[in-house]
């Protein structure tokens, strides 16, 4: 049974992010802040549940959460600063976004919420001195696996997932031959055999390993 909370503060938020492991499209990252009486059977890591469960715990943890914000980073932005940088910074823009700043922060994995805050780059959100002060000041914590043990964080997993989904299946219709409604972006075979026949799109992060095989990718 998954834990309701890790620092007994009222307002903790959770956060994780989905699609970092994928050949295309954003990283996307969701923060929840549950009520305290949150409970509901279903929920768990995202990765334990189908699509059809997943659909269906999305409106329940959107209407009971206290607040909850979604970020993409798109694919650019991965490549300038790396794919576990711009996982960390799409978490942190997410706790900016929150319309309830949270007193405790727990994340999936094992990389602080501050750790390299403030990262310039070309593409993205540029944070400011008072949002990098906002962020050093709320105390995290990472939790390796804390999508399968902490409420607030398999409901951020779930809605990561799902808004992520969502997003793969809306640039599918455009780029069609890649399938990304049924693979979403990640490195199956028929995904790599596609970008072996008809090249990359703008969706696609140029600094992963596309192709098994060292080849040259006309852009």
């Amino acid at each position: 049974m998954l834990k309701p909370n890790f620092s007994q503060l009222i307002f903790e938020a959770g956060a994780d992010e989905a699609g970092r492991g994928c050949l295309a499209g954003p990283v996307t990252a969701t923060a929840v802040i549950l009520p305290e009486r949150f409970v509901d059977e279903l929920l768990n890591d995202s990765k334990q549940l189908s699509e059809k469960i997943r659909a269906k715990l999305k409106p329940i943890i959107e209407k009971q959460a206290l607040s909850y914000a979604i970020t993409h980073l798109h694919p650019k932005e991965i490549d300038e600063i790396n794919i576990l940088n711009a996982s960390m910074k799409a978490m942190q823009e997410c706790i900016l976004k929150l319309n309830q700043t949270p007193e405790f922060i727990i994340v999936d994995g094992n990389r602080s919420l501050n750790a390299k805050l403030g990262l310039k780059s070309t593409f993205g959100k540029q944070f400011s001195k008072a949002e990098i002060e906002l962020l050093k000041s709320i105390p995290n914590q990472s939790i390796i696996k804390g999508d399968s043990k902490y409420l607030s964080i398999a409901a951020a997993s779930v809605l990561a997932k799902t808004y992520r989904d969502e997003y793969m299946n809306t640039i599918h219709e455009e780029f069609p031959m890649y399938n990304w409604k049924q693979n979403k972006g990640y490195p199956t075979k028929e995904h790599r055999e596609a970008i072996r026949k008809y090249g990359v799109t703008k969706y696609h992060r140029m600094t992963f390993r596309l192709l098994p095989e060292q080849l040259k990718l006309e852009i």
